[in-house]
């Protein structure tokens, strides 16, 4: 795995415009390819736990329920309305015993080609591999909510400056903000 794939290594989309133009134009592009940044930013999932999904795993269900490949842990994720019709319409000519990402096989490389490709036809700079989908979902989880204890619940860290530091809540983000606070 190369450095840019690395999950230390590639950022966030912070930049909910530019996740809509990803959509957008994934959707023209592949509903596989589509689907599977949408289901990424929306579930949370590394992509070693996206892979191997079934059909009968994600359809009819409220909750995922996956065993990490990383840590061995049981997962249990509620699923969005969203996200659910997503998983609708896609599977919806499938078999539960299909493999959800199966009309062609796929794997890292040709995920992080995917999300690379078109991240850069979208404009994204910086560092963007696989791993963006999960922190991407962090980040706008954290956005939105601004619980990390939730967060590092969701994504099994250790501590909250781990979770920050893994969304990409850097020091330069937080001098911007303390800049000009003022009581």
């Amino acid at each position: 795995m190369t450095s840019i794939q690395g999950q230390n290594s590639v950022e966030p989309i912070r930049d909910p415009e530019k996740i809509r133009e990803m959509k957008e134009y994934l959707l023209h592009k592949s509903y596989r390819d589509y689907f599977l940044f949408t289901f990424g930013i929306n579930s949370g999932l590394r992509i070693s736990d996206i892979l191997p999904l079934r059909v009968m795993d994600v359809r009819d269900t409220e909750y995922l329920r996956i065993r990490e490949k990383k840590t061995g842990n049981i997962r249990k994720i509620k699923m969005s309305a969203a996200l659910k019709q997503e998983i609708e319409k896609y599977t919806r000519q499938m078999a539960d015993s299909d493999l959800l990402f199966d009309k062609g096989p796929i794997g890292h490389e040709t995920a992080w080609r995917i999300i690379n490709e078109a991240s850069r036809s979208c404009g994204i700079e910086g560092a963007i591999g696989i791993h963006t989908m999960r922190k991407t979902f962090g980040y706008h989880f954290y956005q939105r909510t601004k619980d990390v204890a939730m967060l590092q619940q969701i994504f099994g860290h250790s501590a909250p400056s781990i979770t920050l530091w893994y969304i990409g809540i850097n020091d330069e983000m937080v001098d911007r903000v303390l800049e000009d606070f003022s009581l």
